[in-house]
């Protein structure tokens, strides 16, 4: 029987911005939780064939929509309960490059990110305090 996990991924993706943004955020931020979290990465998979496909991240990532003050509170909570984060901000969408994200990230307010996404993992207790109250997106 499969182990049950003790750790919750939460992608949290502002709900006005354009499907394509979405979708962006998304995949950028689920890249960081892989990264930070590398013991979260499930073994290679493989085809019938014996083809060998990357491997990902072992545990279900639940995404959830949310206003930009909603994504604020739970960036403050991720913060107090000391949660891996991942964070992406409006600037980051006129940047061509990682060196300009990292630099459009500086220039923020911290206390006051223009967040359009956010993502979370630790254990299951303080992402579930973190995300309290959004909805998963549809």
């Amino acid at each position: 029987m499969p182990e049950l996990f003790t750790t919750k991924v939460a992608i949290i993706v502002r709900e006005d911005l354009a499907v394509w943004q979405k979708l962006n955020v998304t995949a950028f931020l689920a890249t960081g939780i892989a990264a930070s979290t590398p013991e979260a990465l499930g073994e290679p998979y493989e085809d019938a064939s014996g083809r060998r496909y990357s491997r990902m991240l072992g545990q279900p990532m639940l995404v959830f929509s949310a206003t930009r003050e909603q994504l604020q509170a739970a960036h403050r909570a991720a913060v107090e309960r000391e949660l891996t984060t991942a964070v992406y901000v409006a600037a980051m969408f006129t940047t061509g490059n990682d060196t300009d994200n990292r630099a459009a990230l500086r220039a923020e307010n911290p206390d006051a990110l223009d967040l359009v996404g956010l993502a979370l993992r630790g254990e299951r207790k303080g992402v579930d305090k973190a995300v309290k109250g959004l909805s998963l997106h549809k």
